[in-house]
């Protein structure tokens, strides 16, 4: 869920160059060892971040459907997330997990997911494949796949498949970009080998936090943050050559982002290194382009500094404001109110969670 809490990683790069001049080497020779190290780095901070969201989650009841087989059997999964409403059909969020495309996983950013499902949406968090056991674009495709199980599964679970979000956070608001490209832009679905699981006019809009969108500033960004990206890109592309390869020429959001693009929030934080060079420069491309956006930055001299993934961090009021402001643009981009909540408060929530065998095995028993 949290790319860089990344003065870490250069400690770490630095701790293995410094064993020995075979650890140097393998780092710079293949990059299995930097994911490795990337992936340890993640998993500590997703679950630090998980335990300080569970205290500051309102009361209420949710239903999750953990392990739904978007692919037929096996692994990736998706869990589903359904308020206690009797309003139905409901709005979709579809949520895409960070992780560098290298690591992390739908369990990272589902307490965050069962509090916006509280506000009366269904919220799907999606697996998918990772580098470098899957390579691009694996990912884009799979996500597609997650995107028509939902539509074709929408009466089983009271679901609108017409008014659908996606959304994603750090390299997973990179694939819901791309995602939603492939929906609202032929050519681009065409050069992906997408069928888009969605119409354009199903896509109500996107929700993008601390995303990496531009490649080119990727390859010239300095500092550990550019060193873990570069290292991670170089697994996900399959070649070390990656800037030079057509799928970092198709990832790069900026260069295929026109009027057709959906309804977007972006944030990011002014202490995230990747705001200034990312979601920043996309939210004024989009502008440029006539899209909606709704933007949620802070001042560069704002105090606390606000990281990457800031909005996940909900015992911090900027976090709390960013929940308002998404769930605001879940109301205006869907047409649906948010049901009415008690302030976010020191109460934890009621869950029913439920896993995807047992609807199935139940069947079988009745027949």
């Amino acid at each position: 869920m949290k790319i860089f809490s990344l003065p870490a990683v250069g400690l770490a790069a630095g701790a293995a160059a410094a064993a020995g001049l075979a650890a140097a080497v393998a780092l710079h020779r293949h990059p299995l060892p930097s994911v490795l190290l990337i992936r340890g780095v993640f998993s500590s901070a997703n679950k630090f971040q998980a335990t300080k969201i569970q205290p500051h989650i309102p009361g209420f009841r949710v239903t999750r459907h953990r392990g739904l087989h978007y692919l037929g059997t096996g692994k990736p999964s998706l869990d589903l997330f359904l308020p206690a409403t009797d309003r139905k059909p409901l709005p979709v969020v579809m949520w895409i997990h960070g992780g560098a495309w290298i690591s992390g996983s739908k369990e990272d950013v589902a307490p965050y997911l069962k509090v916006l499902a509280g506000y009366g949406y269904a919220v799907v968090g999606v697996g998918y494949s990772i580098s470098p056991e899957a390579v691009y674009p694996t990912a884009v495709k799979e996500l597609n796949a997650a995107l028509a199980f939902i539509r074709e599964h929408a009466d089983r679970y009271g679901l609108d498949p017409n008014r659908i979000v996606l959304a994603g956070d750090s390299a997973g608001a990179q694939l819901a970009a791309q995602l939603a490209l492939a929906v609202t832009n032929p050519e681009y679905a065409r050069d992906t080998g997408v069928v888009p699981a969605a119409a354009p006019g199903q896509l109500r809009g996107i929700l993008l936090n601390c995303g990496v969108f531009d490649l080119d500033a990727v390859a010239s960004m300095a500092g550990p943050v550019g060193w873990g990206l570069r290292k991670a890109l170089w697994s996900y592309t399959g070649s070390r050559d990656w800037a030079a390869t057509s799928a970092a020429a198709h990832m790069s959001i900026p260069a295929h982002v026109d009027h057709r693009f959906p309804p977007t929030y972006i944030s990011g934080g002014n202490g995230d290194n990747l705001t200034l060079t990312q979601s920043l420069p996309l939210a004024d491309r989009l502008e440029e382009l006539g899209v909606p956006v709704v933007r949620s930055f802070w001042p560069q001299d704002y105090k606390p500094a606000l990281g990457h993934e800031y909005q996940f961090q909900l015992h911090r009021p900027e976090a709390r404001e960013s929940l308002q402001q998404t769930v605001a643009f879940l109301e205006d981009v869907t047409g649906v109110s948010a049901l009415p909540r008690r302030p976010l408060e020191k109460v934890i929530a009621l869950e029913e969670d439920l896993l995807a065998e047992l609807p199935e095995i139940e069947e079988k028993l009745a027949a």
